[in-house]
C-alpha cells in the first residue's frame, strides 16, 4: 500500500486504525495500534517509542537479566520504533487497520544492532558491497487444530484434534474440509501484499504447507512475520488453532521452514552457468560456505529447545550436512535450473526467526565465496544413514556452544549480537532445565 492510498482510504473511513509493530527476538510482532489520524499526523513524521525491555524478554514476557542493550542498571528505557513505509499493507482479516512494520533504533539513530531485522539489514549490506543481490522464499508449513487457541490453552494442549483425519499430502479430497479457511488466508495475504503461490496438504494429519512468490530477504522476512501473524488471526476467527512449532508431536512430522536463495547481478542469476549446464563457480563457493559453517551458525536457524527434536531420520527433516539435486534427506537440495537454479536449505524449522535465518545463510555463503570454498561432488543416497557426513547439532545447548565460539558468527555479526543471542540461548536452555515435564512424572512417579 502506497501511503497516497492509505490517506485516501483514512479520508473515507474505511481504515482507522494503524499497526505500528517491529519484530522481537523470537520473530513475533510486538507494538502498537493508532487512530489513523495521529498516525498520519504524528507518527508518520516522528516515530514512536517502545521500551526497550522488548528485546530482553522470554517468551512468557518475563524481563531477562544479564544483557547489555538494556537492563535494570540503566532504567529499562526506550528505542525508537521508526516506521518503513515500504513495509504499509492493509489487513483485510482485521477490521479497518492496516500495519506498518519498524526498524528498532537508538534515540541518535542509530539501528539497535541486535534487533533481527537490523541482523539482516547488515548482511544485506555486505552483500550490496559485494555488488549482489538475492532473491530468496519461505515455505512455512503448520497444524491446523479444530479447538480454539483458548480451547487448546485451557485444556493443558492435550488431546488436540487435528483438522484431518488422516495424512494428507498432496491431496484434495480431505483439505477440502479446511478450504474455507485455506482460502481466507490465501486470498488475505495477496490482499495484503504478501503473493501467495498455493497451499497444499503436508505429511501429517492436519498439516498444510503454504508457498510465497520469491522476493528479496528484507521483504521476504516481512511478509513471513505477517503471514504467521495473519495465520493465526485467521484461524481464530474460524474457531481453530494453528501451531508452527518445529515438533508438535512425537508422532508426526516437524513443521518445516525451507529457505530458497539465490544470488543475482545486473538483472541476471549468478548461480547458473549456461555453459557448462550446470551451478556456477559463485554457487559451488556460496554452497561450500553453507555446508561448513551452517552447523556453528545452527541457532539461527533452529532457535529453540524444540527445534531440535525435529531432527530425527526419516522424519523429512534434515540430520546431516550434504547437498544433492533433488534429494530430501539431505541439509540442501538444489532446484531448478536456469534462472530458477537455487539452493533450498532444508535446516529451519517453522520456528524460525526469518531476518535470522536469512542473515545466517547469507553470512555461510559469503564467507564461502570470501575463502574459495567448494561445495565437492553432491550426495548420492540416503543421507540419513550415512554416518560419514558431518551430524548437526543435537540441542539447543550444542548449536549455543558452537555460536558463541565461532569466529565467523563474531566477524559477520559483531559481539554484542553473538552475546545478546547466546545469553538469550543459555536463559531459555535454563528455563527447560529447572522444568518438571509430563514425561518425567510418567517416567518416574511410581517407578522410582
Amino acid at each position: 500500500m502506497k501511503l497516497t492510498e492509505l490517506k485516501s482510504q483514512v479520508k473515507t473511513g474505511a481504515i482507522d486504525t494503524i499497526i505500528v509493530a517491529f519484530p522481537d527476538p523470537f520473530g513475533r510482532l510486538v507494538g502498537k495500534r493508532f487512530t489513523a489520524s495521529h498516525f498520519l499526523n504524528s507518527t508518520l513524521k516522528e516515530g514512536t517509542h517502545g521500551c526497550n525491555y522488548l528485546l530482553t524478554v522470554n517468551l512468557n514476557m518475563d524481563p531477562l537479566d544479564g544483557f547489555k542493550v538494556a537492563n535494570w542498571e540503566t532504567g529499562f528505557g526506550d528505542f525508537e520504533m521508526r516506521p518503513d513505509l515500504s513495509t504499509l499493507c492493509v489487513l483485510p482479516w482485521q477490521t479497518a487497520t492496516a500495519l506498518v512494520l519498524c526498524d528498532y533504533r537508538h534515540h541518535d539513530g542509530r539501528l539497535v544492532a541486535e534487533a533481527p531485522r537490523s541482523v539482516l539489514a547488515t548482511q544485506l549490506a555486505r552483500l550490496k558491497k559485494l555488488g549482489y543481490g538475492c532473491f530468496c522464499a519461505s515455505e512455512l508449513e503448520f497444524y491446523l487444530f479444530n479447538q480454539s487457541f483458548h480451547s487448546a490453552f485451557t485444556g493443558g494442549y492435550r488431546d488436540l484434534k487435528p483438522s484431518s483425519d488422516y495424512r494428507i499430502d498432496y491431496h484434495i479430497m480431505q483439505p477440502t474440509r479446511d478450504e474455507p479457511l485455506m482460502r481466507a488466508i490465501r486470498n488475505g495475504m495477496t490482499a495484503a501484499g504478501i503473493p501467495i503461490e498455493n497451499s497444499k496438504g503436508e505429511w501429517s494429519c492436519g498439516q498444510h504447507e503454504v508457498n510465497f512468490r520469491y522476493t528479496e530477504p528484507l521483504a521476504m522476512a516481512d511478509r513471513h512475520v505477517i503471514f504467521k501473524q495473519g495465520v493465526k488471526e485467521i484461524a481464530e476467527q474460524f474457531g481453530k488453532s494453528v501451531t508452527f512449532m518445529a515438533k508438535y508431536a512425537a508422532q508426526e512430522a516437524g513443521n518445516s521452514c525451507h529457505l530458497h536463495m539465490s544470488l543475482w547481478k545486473g538483472g541476471k542469476a549468478q548461480f547458473w552457468d549456461a555453459r557448462k549446464h550446470a551451478g556456477s563457480k559463485l554457487f559451488r563457493q556460496f554452497l561450500g560456505g553453507l555446508l561448513k559453517y551452517s552447523p556453528e551458525l545452527s541457532l539461527f536457524l533452529a532457535p529453540t529447545i524444540n527445534s531440535y527434536k525435529r531432527y530425527q531420520p526419516g522424519s523429512w527433516a534434515p540430520t546431516r550436512m550434504a547437498w544433492s539435486t533433488d534429494n530430501r534427506t539431505t541439509g540442501f537440495r538444489i532446484v531448478g535450473h536456469g534462472s530458477s537454479y537455487r539452493i533450498e536449505n532444508r535446516m529451519p524449522g517453522a520456528d524460525a526467526n526469518p531476518y535470522l535465518a536469512f542473515a545466517a545463510m547469507l553470512a555461510a555463503g559469503l564467507a564461502g565465496v570470501e575463502e574459495g570454498l567448494d561445495c565437492g561432488e553432491e550426495y548420492k543416497g540416503n543421507a540419513y544413514v550415512d554416518e560419514s557426513l558431518l551430524r548437526l547439532p543435537a540441542s539447543l545447548r550444542d548449536a549455543t556452544n558452537m555460536f558463541e565460539a565461532s569466529r565467523l558468527a563474531r566477524r559477520a555479526f559483531g559481539e554484542n549480537v553473538v552475546e545478546y543471542y547466546v545469553r538469550h540461548a543459555r536463559l531459555e536452555q535454563q528455563s527447560f532445565s529447572d522444568a518438571v515435564t509430563d514425561w518425567e512424572r510418567l517416567r518416574y512417579f511410581e517407578q522410582i
